[in-house]
């Protein structure tokens, strides 16, 4: 079930929102039960086939962290081989459902064995879920963290504005939110703050990432199947789906966060204008932050981190950006998008160590110096965005061929013909248009984290904007709506590939 249909606008959200407020006036523990009930239909719907997967992954790891939380005062030991099964079983489904075709394919090319295996379909959102709950199992073993009631962790894990595209939620976050009473009260303020923001992100999605899509779209497929394009569509195409990419997950986070405080539950930030970084470690640090930060704590720290050496520390950033580049999907391309995005991450900190403190911070302070570091920068994901898109290696480096100039040349042909937009009846003007003005909008826009938080704590103080905010945010919503089931086809959210 997408936020962007009307299946979710007009029925799930507000049956379940207002199931939970009127559950919540009389049982805060029901109605935290129906939340959970809830999310477990919102999966349903996408996949009913694995919704006993996904509760018996719940309920397994249940029990591991009571183990592990009862064992750890006295026998750490025990604790220890309770939390490395959870996390052994944890990323053994991981590997069987998104690895296992994967493995064997390149096995067999590569040994010329000839095996075959049926097509492992993949769990939506099990990339998620497993990652919530190993980081659970390690905070427990860690922290001491303990949860008692099977409903508030199986909500935390399956709360459906997360659950299928992030972010990567840990149990301190969130517990506390769900033992609170004013969770289960109607906060007024909350519900016209979340509307505001939930059309932010559906305007993102619906309007921005959906209305350039088609000119990514009309390159990749294309270079995919063994056309090359000219030099003019390829940097098109690569620019294009940069920004397709970026709206559509930025509108993803904003409508996540915009719909849990309706129910007045924060989702932590997962997004923060990552285009106007300056350089890639910033980058980083603003894109998909959960799964950063888990990366950060769970594999390179656990590595070594920068404990042991210069080398060692650029050993473990490689490998841990191969692994999340392996992450995203069973597919090479993903591995050279996690590499390169690995070699530039030990390019910044070698540049970074050989500047020294000083110099980098004069270097910092420098207006010409940031600019072109961030124009470094975003050619560099720009350039590693075309590996993330493209179906095969081949058509990545077809793309990446054509982006240098090796291929066909609209200059030494017919400036005014672009084949591969024409016979998608797109025109290179419009392409450069949309790149241009949302390209601006990523690099220039005020942050869509501060306008929420602003809107919230006007809304707050100001009681008597609510339902101007409240009737406003609604028609548009509606509107969007409208726009996006006017289309021909519906397009889920890109993160849900994941």
């Amino acid at each position: 079930m997408l936020f962007t249909t009307a299946a979710f606008l007009l029925l799930f959200l507000p049956i379940v929102w207002c199931g939970f407020f009127l559950i919540g006036k009389w049982r805060e523990s029901w109605a935290a039960s129906w939340l959970f009930l809830a999310s477990m239909v919102f999966y349903g719907v996408w996949m009913p086939q694995y919704t006993l997967l996904l509760l018996a992954s719940i309920g397994l790891n249940f029990y591991l962290g009571q183990r592990i939380g009862e064992s750890r005062a006295s026998n750490s030991a025990s604790a220890k081989a309770w939390l490395c099964l959870g996390v052994s079983i944890n990323l053994g489904l991981l590997a069987y459902y998104k690895y296992a075709n994967f493995f064997v394919d390149n096995l067999s090319a590569a040994f010329d064995l000839h095996w075959q295996m049926s097509r492992v379909l993949l769990p939506i959102g099990i990339s998620f879920f497993s990652f919530t709950q190993i980081a659970f199992l390690a905070d427990a073993y860690l922290k001491g963290v303990r949860e008692l009631r099977f409903s508030h962790y199986g909500l935390f894990v399956t709360y459906f504005p997360h659950l299928v595209a992030g972010p990567v939620l840990h149990h301190a976050q969130m517990m506390p939110q769900f033992a609170d009473s004013k969770t289960y009260r109607l906060n007024g303020a909350n519900v016209a703050a979340g509307l505001c923001i939930l059309l932010m992100g559906l305007f993102k999605k619906v309007v921005l990432a959906d209305g350039i899509a088609p000119y990514a779209d009309a390159i990749f497929k294309p270079a995919d199947a063994g056309l090359t394009p000219d030099s003019l569509e390829a940097w098109v195409a690569a620019v294009a789906y940069s920004l397709q990419l970026y709206f559509d997950f930025s509108g993803y986070s904003d409508m996540a966060i915009g719909i849990s405080l309706m129910f007045n539950v924060r989702l932590p930030f997962n997004f923060n204008s990552p285009y106007k970084a300056e350089n890639i470690s910033d980058f980083w640090r603003r894109w998909h932050i959960s799964l950063s930060n888990f990366l950060r704590d769970y594999l390179y720290i656990a590595l070594g981190g920068n404990r042991k050496g210069a080398v060692r520390r650029y050993l473990n950033l490689a490998t841990t950006m191969v692994l999340g580049g392996l992450w995203h999907g069973a597919s090479w391309s993903f591995v050279l998008w996690g590499a390169l995005h690995g070699a530039y991450l030990m390019l910044n900190h070698g540049f970074r160590a050989l500047c020294g403190p000083v110099l980098s911070l004069r270097l910092g302070r420098n207006p010409v110096y940031r600019l072109f570091a961030w124009c470094l920068t975003m050619v560099a994901v720009v350039v590693a965005w075309v590996f993330f898109r493209a179906e095969t290696l081949a058509g990545a480096m077809r793309l990446l061929e054509a982006m240098v100039g090796v291929g066909p040349s609209p200059a030494t042909e017919n400036t005014s013909i672009h084949s591969l937009l024409w016979a998608a009846g797109l025109h290179m003007n419009v392409a450069w248009c949309w790149c241009l003005a949302l390209g601006l909008w990523a690099a220039c826009a005020p942050n869509s984290n501060r306008i929420g938080l602003w809107i919230q704590r006007e809304l707050t103080a100001r009681w008597s904007w609510r339902n101007w905010a409240l009737g406003f945010s609604v028609c548009l919503i509606f509107a969007m709506m409208v726009v996006n089931v006017a289309r021909d086809s519906v397009s889920a959210f890109i993160y849900f590939n994941f």
